[in-house]
């Protein structure tokens, strides 16, 4: 790419083909990196090229299984910076742990606040991160974090695929308005709150639908899909109260246990989610679920950061 900042870009081996698709898209081909796990679960890295004065973008994503790629994450960032990496930017498209961001109860953690410490302690200079489950986990950081929003990816996808004059974007909790409608501002469409009850984790109850969802085709737009029961119970509420159609937008794909047989049995007419987390044969095999690649969002802000540019500016 004419006139870019030279950077270089690492993967590890959590999302490689997301790696190798934003390497594409900003003309970087993936440095060479070996990483390896020994007989009892340890990992070795080894950079393979001389990195030297570099800036560095190291991408991962802390999915399934977390902890092992949380620790592959760290052991890259130590031996990116024991080889001299000018700055090293770790690029997290799904940030683990996102969900343990307060106290709950007594006596237990604030483990998103841990996981920022150890990847700050590690020698990451930045972050880049998508769609963080709240907002405040950038302030647990002690380093700059850029939290890009999935927002324009999914606005361009629903403008191709759907009428945007009868759509009713939903929040699928009270948690979830201001994602909704920002969603919501950029189509020009009327936004809907599911009213729900967490008996315990994992689990969702609907109580209620806030807004006149009849006769709208009803977006559910979301950050994560774990169990698929919070989306399924709520398409289900909204066809009960009169929706004519219920999609689910939503940026990670995490798909734990049955999720996928329950979303293919579900009232939802479509799952779409990004490729921040590589997901299952049977995922992508499913006839309810769509899989669009966040790849030139997240390589356009790496190449705005590169040269200094304004990241924000995205979103304008």
């Amino acid at each position: 790419m004419a006139g870019r900042t030279p950077l270089k870009l690492v993967s590890g081996t959590s999302n490689q083909k997301l790696a190798k698709a934003i390497g594409d898209h900003i003309d970087a081909p993936l440095t060479g990196c070996d990483i390896e796990r020994f007989a009892d679960g340890e990992i070795f890295v080894r950079i393979s090229e001389n990195i030297r004065g570099e800036d560095i973008f190291l991408i991962q994503s802390t999915s399934k299984p977390a902890n092992d790629y949380i620790m592959e994450l760290l052991i890259c960032i130590d031996a990116l910076k024991r080889a001299s990496a000018k700055r090293i930017t770790a690029v997290i498209p799904y940030f683990g742990y996102a969900r343990q961001d307060r106290k709950t109860g007594g006596r237990t953690p604030i483990t998103a606040k841990l996981v920022a410490n150890l990847i700050s302690e590690a020698g990451a200079d930045r972050v880049l991160t998508l769609d963080l489950h709240a907002g405040q986990i950038q302030g647990f950081f002690d380093i700059p974090t850029d939290n890009l929003f999935v927002t324009p990816v999914f606005e361009d996808d629903l403008t191709r695929n759907y009428d945007t004059s009868s759509l009713m974007i939903v929040s699928p909790d009270v948690g979830g308005v201001v994602r909704a409608r920002s969603l919501a501002s950029r189509l020009g469409a009327d936004i809907a709150i599911v009213d729900k009850r967490r008996p315990k984790p994992g689990q969702s109850e609907v109580m209620n639908i806030i807004g006149d969802v009849d006769g709208r085709d009803c977006i559910i737009f979301d950050d994560i899909c774990d169990s698929g029961g919070t989306l399924c119970n709520a398409a289900a509420k909204l066809r009960e109260q009169g929706a004519t159609s219920v999609a689910a937008y939503v940026t990670h794909g995490v798909l734990s246990g049955k999720a996928v047989e329950r979303i293919e049995s579900s009232e939802l007419s479509e799952l779409v989610i990004t490729d921040s987390i590589s997901v299952s044969d049977d995922a992508l095999k499913a006839k309810k679920i769509r899989q669009i690649s966040i790849a030139p969002l997240l390589g356009e802000a790496i190449r705005r950061i590169a040269n200094e540019e304004s990241v924000s500016k995205l979103f304008d």
